[in-house]
């Protein structure tokens, strides 16, 4: 077991302190989520969850947000900029805090660097102690922000989603190396909330093992990516709970044409159980995903540690 392996393993230890770190209230009607890579990932199922809480709410690149706002939000008044950034360095998310600042829009940070950039910029601060030994590739981090987001949201997110995490992720990290042979065509499918957290699997797939992966919304899979199905095709589904019976048609329909299915709270070649309904699943699952990048990079001899061409913060000089 290499390090990121063991900080996956090892992040439950610090998810209380997220489920109970105070938080601050948002008023405001609507809700901006920024970030940058994993972070602006996270935002877009933390963004669904305010929607589905009863409160609007769109996720922003913070590069997009920063330089063209008003490209996503044609007015302004009475918002809110909720920004993540593990580091509190990505410049482009601390542009995007910076410039809503400017314009007198209220800013609230959530990062796991005490003293920070972003720290300094936001108006309010919810800090998120991880795991030391975290590298280049978010993992420990994202969980926190992801369930501090969550319940900026409103979603209720109980302390015994350490335990449900776990069981997915002990299930995905013992995956064999022979379901995986001759995959090389990789597509990770999520609605509502779980779109968010499925590209942010294919990002860590990305990351950690160098492997190509697609993210779509389930229904709109048949409207033309279905074609690249074949014997090397690997499809990670995230069932939602709303819509599992057509997704599982879905899935048959991608067996049906040669690809293989992992199926994350429902039927696929590999099925996953979950326990936790509503926004808690989009937690449960998340270290699954994370663990599922750590194993294909190992059965392609890659070194998770040194990811190629990344670096723990991206600074725009």
């Amino acid at each position: 077991m290499n390090v990121t392996e063991r900080v996956i393993v090892e992040q439950f230890a610090y998810w209380e302190g997220a489920t109970a770190v105070d938080l601050p209230g948002i008023a405001e009607a609507t809700t901006v989520v920024v970030g940058c890579g994993t972070s602006y990932y996270l935002a877009q199922a933390i963004a669904s969850a305010f929607n589905l809480c009863g409160r609007n709410a769109l996720a922003v690149p913070g590069g997009e947000w920063a330089r063209r706002a008003d490209a996503y939000l044609a007015k302004r008044d009475d918002i809110c900029v909720l920004a993540l950034s593990r580091s509190g360095e990505s410049t482009e998310t601390v542009q995007a805090v910076d410039y809503s600042k400017k314009h007198g829009i209220r800013t609230i940070a959530l990062t796991c660097e005490k003293d920070s950039s972003i720290v300094a910029a936001a108006a309010e601060t919810v800090y998120l102690p991880t795991h030391g030994d975290e590298g280049v590739v978010m993992t420990s981090s994202a969980s926190l922000m992801l369930i501090a987001g969550l319940r900026l949201a409103g979603a209720e997110i109980s302390p015994t989603i350490l335990e449900k995490a776990q069981k997915p992720l002990a299930q995905l990290g013992t995956i064999d190396a022979g379901f995986i042979s001759g995959r090389e065509h990789f597509v990770y499918l999520g609605a509502g909330p779980l779109y968010g957290i499925a590209s942010e699997g294919a990002l860590k797939l990305q990351e950690m093992s160098l492997s190509y992966a697609q993210t779509f919304h389930p229904m709109e899979y048949r409207h033309g990516p279905i074609s690249l199905i074949d014997e090397r095709s690997l499809v990670v589904l995230l069932y939602s709970e709303d819509t599992a019976a057509e997704e599982a048609k879905l899935a048959r329909e991608i067996q049906d044409k040669g690809g293989k299915v992992i199926g994350l709270g429902g039927p696929g070649d590999i099925s996953v159980p979950l326990e936790e309904t509503g926004l808690a699943r989009v937690v449960e699952l998340l270290p699954a995903l994370q663990v599922f990048g750590e194993r294909i990079a190992e059965f392609k001899k890659l070194d998770t540690t040194a990811p190629r061409h990344l670096t723990k913060v991206v600074v725009l000089s």
